[in-house]
Protein backbone atom coordinates (compact mmCIF):
# COMPACT_ATOMS: atom_id res chain seq x y z
CA UNK A 1 0.00 0.00 0.00
CA UNK A 2 1.06 3.23 -0.92
CA UNK A 3 1.00 6.13 1.55
CA UNK A 4 1.02 9.64 0.21
CA UNK A 5 4.21 11.73 0.06
CA UNK A 6 4.24 15.40 0.56
CA UNK A 7 6.07 17.21 -2.13
CA UNK A 8 8.33 19.25 0.57
CA UNK A 9 9.21 15.48 1.94
CA UNK A 10 9.80 14.27 -1.38
CA UNK A 11 12.13 17.34 -2.17
CA UNK A 12 13.87 17.04 0.92
CA UNK A 13 14.44 12.70 -0.08
CA UNK A 14 15.70 13.54 -3.29
CA UNK A 15 18.10 16.19 -2.38
CA UNK A 16 19.52 14.02 0.74
CA UNK A 17 20.06 11.51 -2.23
CA UNK A 18 21.73 13.89 -4.46
CA UNK A 19 24.24 15.09 -1.41
CA UNK A 20 24.99 11.50 -1.15
CA UNK A 21 26.93 10.76 -4.61
CA UNK A 22 30.46 12.11 -5.57
CA UNK A 23 31.51 15.53 -4.86
CA UNK A 24 33.52 17.24 -7.34
CA UNK A 25 37.34 17.09 -6.70
CA UNK A 26 38.13 20.77 -7.25
CA UNK A 27 36.69 23.90 -6.13
CA UNK A 28 35.80 25.31 -9.89
CA UNK A 29 33.69 21.66 -10.34
CA UNK A 30 31.88 22.92 -6.96
CA UNK A 31 31.04 25.75 -8.00
CA UNK A 32 29.34 25.19 -11.43
CA UNK A 33 27.77 21.46 -11.11
CA UNK A 34 24.21 21.14 -11.13
CA UNK A 35 21.60 18.85 -10.31
CA UNK A 36 18.63 18.86 -12.09
CA UNK A 37 15.10 17.45 -10.07
CA UNK A 38 12.63 16.48 -12.56
CA UNK A 39 8.96 15.20 -11.67
CA UNK A 40 6.60 14.36 -13.88
CA UNK A 41 3.09 13.46 -13.14
CA UNK A 42 2.10 9.64 -14.80
CA UNK A 43 -0.93 7.90 -15.19
CA UNK A 44 -2.11 5.17 -12.80
CA UNK A 45 -3.94 3.46 -15.93
CA UNK A 46 -0.42 3.42 -18.07
CA UNK A 47 2.32 3.77 -15.16
CA UNK A 48 3.58 0.41 -15.93
CA UNK A 49 4.37 1.18 -19.84
CA UNK A 50 5.31 4.49 -18.68
CA UNK A 51 7.98 2.54 -16.28
CA UNK A 52 9.11 0.20 -19.16
CA UNK A 53 9.70 3.08 -21.58
CA UNK A 54 11.98 5.14 -18.85
CA UNK A 55 13.84 2.08 -17.93
CA UNK A 56 14.44 0.08 -20.91
CA UNK A 57 14.84 3.05 -23.41
CA UNK A 58 14.63 6.70 -22.22
CA UNK A 59 17.24 5.90 -19.37
CA UNK A 60 19.21 4.19 -22.10
CA UNK A 61 19.80 7.10 -24.80
CA UNK A 62 19.72 9.19 -22.07
CA UNK A 63 23.28 7.45 -21.03
CA UNK A 64 24.15 7.84 -24.43
CA UNK A 65 23.76 11.21 -24.64
CA UNK A 66 25.87 11.77 -21.37
CA UNK A 67 23.13 12.09 -19.16
CA UNK A 68 23.65 11.19 -15.33
CA UNK A 69 20.92 9.87 -13.51
CA UNK A 70 21.33 9.90 -9.96
CA UNK A 71 18.63 8.27 -8.95
CA UNK A 72 14.61 7.71 -9.43
CA UNK A 73 11.24 7.55 -7.47
CA UNK A 74 7.73 6.37 -7.70
CA UNK A 75 6.07 9.17 -5.42
CA UNK A 76 2.25 8.82 -5.00
CA UNK A 77 0.34 12.77 -4.17
CA UNK A 78 -3.51 13.37 -3.27
CA UNK A 79 -4.07 14.02 -6.43
CA UNK A 80 -1.82 12.28 -8.67
CA UNK A 81 1.07 9.95 -9.25
CA UNK A 82 4.48 11.16 -9.98
CA UNK A 83 7.75 9.93 -11.13
CA UNK A 84 10.63 12.21 -9.97
CA UNK A 85 14.35 11.68 -10.64
CA UNK A 86 17.80 13.66 -10.17
CA UNK A 87 20.52 14.32 -12.91
CA UNK A 88 24.23 15.64 -12.39
CA UNK A 89 25.69 17.75 -14.98
CA UNK A 90 29.17 19.64 -14.87
CA UNK A 91 27.27 22.74 -15.70
CA UNK A 92 24.04 24.38 -16.95
CA UNK A 93 25.39 25.23 -20.15
CA UNK A 94 25.97 21.16 -20.85
CA UNK A 95 22.74 20.38 -19.61
CA UNK A 96 20.73 22.38 -21.98
CA UNK A 97 22.91 21.15 -24.85
CA UNK A 98 22.19 17.49 -23.80
CA UNK A 99 18.81 17.74 -23.31
CA UNK A 100 18.78 19.30 -26.99
CA UNK A 101 20.07 16.32 -28.35
CA UNK A 102 18.46 14.03 -26.77
CA UNK A 103 15.20 15.45 -27.62
CA UNK A 104 16.35 15.23 -31.31
CA UNK A 105 17.45 12.02 -31.24
CA UNK A 106 15.44 9.87 -33.69
CA UNK A 107 15.38 6.65 -31.76
CA UNK A 108 13.92 8.57 -28.66
CA UNK A 109 11.28 10.00 -30.94
CA UNK A 110 10.11 6.99 -32.75
CA UNK A 111 9.88 5.64 -29.15
CA UNK A 112 7.83 7.92 -27.98
CA UNK A 113 5.37 7.99 -30.89
CA UNK A 114 5.26 4.06 -30.99
CA UNK A 115 4.59 3.97 -27.44
CA UNK A 116 2.07 6.73 -26.97
CA UNK A 117 0.11 5.29 -30.32
CA UNK A 118 -0.34 1.88 -28.13
CA UNK A 119 -1.02 3.31 -24.58
CA UNK A 120 -1.95 7.18 -25.03
CA UNK A 121 -0.48 9.66 -23.46
CA UNK A 122 1.77 8.61 -20.80
CA UNK A 123 3.42 12.19 -18.97
CA UNK A 124 1.14 15.23 -18.29
CA UNK A 125 2.80 18.12 -16.24
CA UNK A 126 6.52 18.29 -15.94
CA UNK A 127 8.35 19.99 -13.33
CA UNK A 128 11.98 20.68 -13.17
CA UNK A 129 14.32 22.47 -10.80
CA UNK A 130 17.74 23.30 -11.72
CA UNK A 131 20.01 23.06 -8.41
CA UNK A 132 23.52 24.13 -7.58
CA UNK A 133 24.89 23.82 -3.95
CA UNK A 134 25.30 25.89 -1.06
CA UNK A 135 29.26 26.34 -0.29
CA UNK A 136 28.14 24.94 2.93
CA UNK A 137 26.36 21.54 1.35
CA UNK A 138 27.97 18.40 2.64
Amino acid sequence: MHRPIRRSALLAAALTAAAAFAIPASATERATMIEQLRIYEIFDGNKEAFHARFRDHAARIMKIHGFDIAAMWEAKGKDRTEFVYVLRWPDEATMRERWARFMQDAEWSRIKDSSAAEHGRMVGAIEERVMQRTSYSP
